[in-house]
């Protein structure tokens, strides 16, 4: 974690509930929604798995969404990468049969829109 301002302000945001959906992943959400109505997902569901990796340690992907091809895929939201959270995105894909995709926010100077990492 960082020292500076930016380090200081992560940790005093603290984890939101289970359930409850930070904004970037809100904005996902409405994301995911336009693309079931488009017919290019299926389903989608916030917080809808949960992967266990080993004993006493899950991975619950922020969405579990069903493509369009009907392969179950799992989606990551992410502000900034932490070490665990990148380890247990790559275990998992290499345990479960889905696709694991992680997104990030582009900046909109960048042309905004969502960046695109798979596992």
């Amino acid at each position: 974690m960082g020292t500076g301002a930016a380090g200081r302000r992560m940790l005093a945001l603290g984890r939101l509930k289970t359930g409850e959906m930070n904004k970037t992943e809100a904005a996902y959400a409405e994301r995911l929604c336009g693309l079931q109505a488009a017919g290019e997902i299926h389903w989608h569901r916030f917080e809808g798995l949960k992967l266990r990796l080993a004993d006493n340690t899950f991975y619950t992907p922020d969405f579990a969404v069903m493509a369009a091809d009907g392969v179950m895929e799992c989606h990551e939201v992410k502000g900034h990468w932490q070490d665990d959270a990148r380890a247990k995105i790559k275990i998992a894909a290499a345990m479960y049969p889905f696709r694991f995709i992680a997104v990030k926010v582009k900046p909109k100077r960048d042309g905004g829109g969502w960046e695109v990492e798979s596992f």
